[in-house]
């Protein structure tokens, strides 16, 4: 699981919001796919530079991800090597993309249930629950006057 922390507590809340609001979402489209759009809002790339490097190697993002390769110089290892830096794994994106993490799964409002993994309203759920999970245990770990909680979340938050 993530390591749970405000930026991607919030690029999870605001990629959320954003598809609810009718974002580019396309699986089969490497910058605007479940992962395409979590990876637009931490690293500040579009979704066609995201597209662009994912065609200068093979596969889509799971299979990218497990072929993944620190120093290996790809604009699309860079981009992943990124993504790791903001606390996902190389499970968590393989997870995203097919929205398939039990512990996520299980955090849904009204309980666990099997989502669709190219469907908007399935990615935006599976996003909110990964969001809602990892705020709780960020918030476990985390004593109150310690957090700094930025703005975006709190705007998010107040939102919803």
């Amino acid at each position: 699981m993530a390591n749970a922390n405000p930026e991607l507590i919030a690029a999870l809340r605001r990629s959320a919001s954003k598809l609810s609001k009718g974002a580019a979402y396309q699986w089969g489209h490497m910058g605007s796919c479940n992962c395409g759009n979590l990876a637009q809002e931490l690293t500040g790339l579009s979704k066609g530079e995201i597209h662009a490097y994912a065609l200068r190697k093979y596969g889509d993002w799971t299979e990218q991800s497990m072929d993944y390769c620190v120093g290996s110089g790809m604009p699309m290892d860079l981009l992943i090597s990124q993504l790791l830096e903001n606390g996902l794994s190389i499970e968590d994106l393989k997870n995203l993309e097919k929205l398939e993490d039990n512990d996520v799964l299980h955090n849904l409002a009204g309980g666990k249930r099997h989502l669709i993994h190219n469907k908007r309203e399935d990615l935006i759920a599976y996003m909110v629950s990964w969001a809602d999970l990892l705020e709780k245990k960020f918030l476990a770990i985390t004593p109150a006057f310690e957090i700094d909680i930025p703005e975006p979340l709190l705007s998010e938050k107040s939102h919803q």
